[in-house]
Parts: structure tokens; C-alpha cells; sequence
């Protein structure tokens, strides 16, 4: 039995217990008004905020939308109805598109980003470094086309307009601008005057899609020069002088194969350009966490040992070298021999299923290894995996029109057999390869998954206090911790590594052979007999820029797949 002293002591805490359970429910209903009022206060505001940045990404896009369909408007009327709108309207259309855009480019570069709290972030995945060498190199690639456009057109003075010299001269100022400003604020997160830089960055990006759009459209000028400059010469040489003579027969031969020859840069330069004011538009007004700004820095590129794959890739690219040399020498004559065509489709053929079982292994791999999916906001990766799946739709589209024309037409010839399976295997390795990339690029890179679990297994078990040894035993401990759980990873990685260093110089060979000038899919005859001339050149001018920018961009992000590696 409890003494009554013992009974009232424990008697006490159950009524403190019972009047502390009747205060706390006491105060029960008034803790959650407070809390649903101030929920309701800030949540209001978060959602006009997020209002206020749909509209404004609304108003921009339907703002671009409109001009894309009015300079779409002016281009298709001039293919359809050259009386009416001829090539000179389309000219003033988009230089006064130009001068806006410019205009804009100088009010931002000069006014926007130098006022206070203007860029409070930078997007570190935004305007990598092979993409802003892409926009100079393929930038001052456009410039020397247009310088050569205007000595072309000076060197035919007398049966030229002037609108033929003034719009090359203004598109050489705004590239020069645009280069320079996309090189510099390429990953701003501007946080004023929001909806003016949305307006501003979607005007200027539909001055590109038009600027691409017209380039690919007006794609005959190769076939026009080449045709112009046999009968310059012919008439040159002979008595007829009733057409417009070259003043100077060699200078008008470097002017139009310099033309010709550059004349694909300015399409994927379009392209950039696009892809760079998207990713800039989808960062207005966003803010970064304060982690995510500063990331680790990406380690140097380096071979790391791997062997096979570059050599693999060394060979493929001495191979396609030389058929594009040879290409390139039978292209100079009057006529392709047909060889040549069986030359380069087997170099194709042998090529793309290697790249293909590439791929396989290297998604094979990914599913083996242990790194996590990175599962964050990144709008860099969003557009690099939107541009890989459009861009892939060019050559696809070009070689299912291939097929059909084949398959209805002449399919037991060899070199018709050759097409066929070229067709069949670029269609595979396009898919193959956006499988892999894709995967490749939502895998957490190595050198940012090891800090953070490391990170994490001190927080989860904080250093004791205690002498020299015990921190000196503990640091070993999570040294061989690290290396037991990732040094199983070695041989897979290297495989990675391998992979896609083979795949970067294998696409590098397929970027370079239809990038200056090896177009068998318009000069074999096949498709263009069975479509018609007008429709098959069409197919061709929409797709092959599309394949052209869809190995440049493979090489990009194939680089970063092998860094994440």
C-alpha cells in the first residue's frame, strides 16, 4: 500500500497532465485560424504571382506566334504567287523585324541588366560552352556567307538591285549584335521589366525561325548559281550577250562556291539562336535556390584511359573522310557515276548499326549501374531532349518518303537494296541514340552524386568530439565507405566513356558530309523521279537541316553524357 504522501504526488502530475490536455485543447481552435489566415495571405500572393508570369508568358508566346505566321504568310506567297510577293517584300518584312529586334538586344544589354537587383541569378545549365562555340563559329560562318552574297551582288551590279546589298549588310549587323548579346547573358534570370524581356526575347526569336524558315525555302539558290555560273561561262565564251554577265568570271566562281559552301551554317545558326532565346525566355523571373547556383564545377574533359572507343571512332571518321572527298571531286564534274552513290550508302550501312549496337550497350549499362535519376527543374535539359526528338524527325521524315518511293518503284537493284537498308538503319540509330542520350542526361553526374552522399552520411552521423585518432579513424572509415560503393562502378563507367566518345566522332563524321555539300538523297534521281521535282526539293530542304542540326546537337549533349560518366 502507497502512503497517502506517495498518492497525492503521483495524483499531481496527472492533474498538471489534465491541465495542460485542457489548455492545449483549449487553445486548439485558435491556432489553426492564425495559420489558415496567413496560409491564405501568402498562398493569394504566390498565386498572382504565378498568375502575373503565365500571362506574361502567354502574352510573348502568342506575340511570336502571330509574327511567325505572318512572315510564314509572306514566304508561302512568294513560293505560290512570285508575281504578287516577290523576294523583295520578304527582304523588308524581316529587316524591320531585324531592326526591332536589334533595337531591343541594345535596350537590354544597355539599360535592363545594369539596373539594381536586375539579374539576381545565373542558370548554370544554361549556355554551356559548346553551345556558345557553336553560336560564334556557326555565327561567323553566316557573316562570311552574307560578306560573299554582297560581292556577288556587286560583281553583277548592273542587273541588281539595291535591296540585294542592303539586306545582306543589315543581316551582317544583326548576327554581329546578337552573337554577342546571346554570349554574354545567355543565362540571366532577369527579375525586372519581365513581361518587356519576354516580348523582346520572343520577337527576336521568331526573327530566327523566320530568318530559318526563308533559308530553307529558298534553298534553290544552290541550283540556280550552279546553273547560272555553266551558263556564264558558256555565253561568256560565245557571241550571246543578251544575259547578265559576271564583270569578272573568277571573282563570281569564288563568291558563289563560297555561297554554296557556307550556306548550311546559316540555317543551324538560326537554330541556335532559337534554342538560346528559349531557354533565356523560360528564365525570366525565376529564382534559383541558393545551392543551385552554385554547383560544382564540371570536371575537365579527359580520355581517362578509354582506348577502343576513340579509335573506333578515329576510323569511322578517316572512312567518311575520304568518301566525302571523293564525293565532293565527282560532285565538281558534269555527272555522278553511280559507284560513287553504292560507295557512300554502304559506308552508311556499315556505320549506323555499329552506332546502333552502341547504344544498345550503353542502355544495357545505364540499367546496370546504381546513380540516381536527377529529378529536378531543368529547363536546359527539358529543350536539349525537345530539340534531339524534333531534330531526329528531318532525316526520319526523309527516309520514310525514301522507302515508299523504293519500295513502289525498282527495289531489286543494289543500289536501290543499299537506300533501302540506309533508310531502315538511320531510322533505327535516330532512335537508338535519342534513347541513350536521354537517359544518359537524367543520370546525376558522378561528381555531383559523391560530395552529396558523403554530405549526407555526416549529417546523418555528426564527428565525436575526441582526439586526433578517433577523427583520423573516422575519416578513413568514410573514405573506404566511398570506395566500396562506387569503385564496382569503375568498368561500367569506363564503358560509358567508350561509348560515347565512339558515338561524338561518329556524329561529328555524319554532321560534316551533308554540312558542306554531300547530298545524295536530291542527286541519285530516284526520289526526285518518283515525287516530282518541286515536292521532293521541298522534302529535302526541310529535313536535311534538321539531320544537319541533329548531329551537331547529339555532339553536345553526347559530350556531357561523357562528363556525367
Amino acid at each position: 500500500m502507497a502512503s497517502p504522501e506517495a498518492q497525492e504526488t503521483g495524483e499531481t502530475p496527472a492533474k498538471e497532465n489534465q491541465v495542460a490536455t485542457g489548455a492545449e485543447q483549449t487553445r486548439a481552435p485558435a491556432s489553426p485560424l492564425k495559420r489558415s489566415w496567413l496560409v491564405r495571405h501568402f498562398s493569394l500572393l504566390l498565386r498572382r504571382d504565378w498568375q502575373a508570369q503565365k500571362a506574361g508568358q502567354l502574352f510573348s508566346g502568342l506575340l511570336a506566334l502571330n509574327m511567325v505566321f505572318l512572315g510564314g504568310a509572306f514566304i508561302c506567297s512568294m513560293i505560290f504567287n512570285n508575281v504578287a510577293i516577290t523576294l523583295g517584300d520578304v527582304w523588308i518584312l524581316l529587316a524591320a523585324l531585324k531592326a526591332l529586334a536589334l533595337l531591343w538586344l541594345l535596350y537590354y544589354t544597355a539599360r535592363t541588366t545594369r539596373r539594381p537587383q536586375a539579374v539576381l541569378h545565373q542558370d548554370p545549365h544554361a549556355g554551356p560552352a559548346w553551345v556558345r562555340g557553336s553560336l560564334v563559329l556557326f555565327g561567323s560562318c553566316t557573316i562570311c556567307l552574307n560578306v560573299f552574297r554582297v560581292g556577288y551582288g556587286m560583281s553583277h551590279i548592273q542587273c541588281k538591285s539595291q535591296l540585294e546589298l542592303i539586306f545582306p549588310a543589315v543581316e551582317i549587323i544583326f548576327i554581329g549584335i546578337q552573337t554577342w548579346v546571346l554570349w554574354k547573358h545567355s543565362k540571366d534570370c532577369v527579375q525586372i521589366q519581365t513581361n518587356f524581356t519576354r516580348c523582346g526575347l520572343m520577337l527576336t526569336l521568331a526573327t530566327n525561325l523566320l530568318l530559318w524558315l526563308l533559308a530553307v525555302t529558298n534553298g534553290s539558290t544552290h541550283h540556280e548559281i550552279e546553273t547560272e555560273l555553266s551558263a556564264l561561262v558558256e555565253k561568256f565564251s560565245g557571241n550571246n550577250t543578251n544575259t547578265c554577265l559576271c564583270l569578272n568570271v573568277t571573282m563570281c566562281e569564288v563568291f558563289q562556291k563560297g555561297y554554296l559552301m557556307l550556306y548550311p551554317f546559316s540555317t543551324e545558326y538560326s537554330l541556335i539562336c532559337c534554342g538560346m532565346l528559349f531557354v533565356m525566355w523560360k528564365n525570366v523571373g525565376r529564382r534559383l535556390a541558393p545551392h543551385t547556383g552554385s554547383h560544382p564545377s564540371t570536371p575537365p574533359f579527359h580520355l581517362h584511359g578509354a582506348i577502343l572507343g576513340p579509335l573506333l571512332g578515329l576510323l569511322v571518321l578517316v572512312a567518311g573522310t575520304c568518301v566525302f572527298v571523293l564525293f565532293q571531286i565527282q560532285a565538281s564534274g558534269p555527272a555522278i557515276a553511280r559507284q560513287y552513290f553504292i560507295i557512300y550508302y554502304a559506308f552508311y550501312a556499315a556505320a549506323l548499326p555499329t552506332m546502333s549496337l552502341a547504344c544498345l550497350a550503353g542502355m544495357a549499362i545505364h540499367g546496370l549501374e546504381e546513380r540516381e535519376l536527377d529529378t529536378l527543374k531543368n529547363p536546359t535539359r527539358s529543350l536539349d531532349v525537345v530539340l534531339l526528338m524534333g531534330a531526329a524527325l528531318g532525316q526520319m521524315g526523309i527516309s520514310y518518303f525514301s522507302i515508299v518511293a523504293i519500295v513502289a518503284t525498282r527495289p531489286h537493284e543494289l543500289l536501290n537494296h543499299l537506300i533501302l537498308a540506309y533508310s531502315l538503319l538511320l531510322i533505327l540509330q535516330h532512335i537508338a541514340q535519342n534513347l541513350f542520350i536521354i537517359e544518359g542526361l537524367h543520370r546525376r553526374p558522378l561528381w555531383e552524386a559523391a560530395p552529396e552522399s558523403l554530405a549526407g552520411k555526416w549529417e546523418a552521423e555528426p564527428p565525436r568530439r575526441g582526439s586526433l585518432l578517433e577523427l583520423g579513424q573516422d575519416l578513413r572509415q568514410a573514405s573506404l565507405a566511398y570506395i566500396h560503393s562506387y569503385s564496382h562502378l569503375n568498368w561500367k563507367r569506363r564503358a560509358l566513356k567508350e561509348i560515347s566518345l565512339f558515338l561524338i566522332l561518329c556524329n561529328i563524321t555524319l554532321w560534316m558530309m551533308p554540312a558542306f555539300g554531300i547530298h545524295p538523297e536530291f542527286e541519285n534521281g530516284l526520289e526526285k523521279d518518283f515525287y516530282g521535282y518541286q515536292t521532293w526539293f521541298t522534302i529535302v530542304n526541310f529535313g536535311l537541316p534538321l539531320g544537319v542540326f541533329y548531329r551537331m546537337h547529339s555532339v553536345g549533349v553526347l559530350v556531357e553524357v561523357y562528363l556525367g560518366a
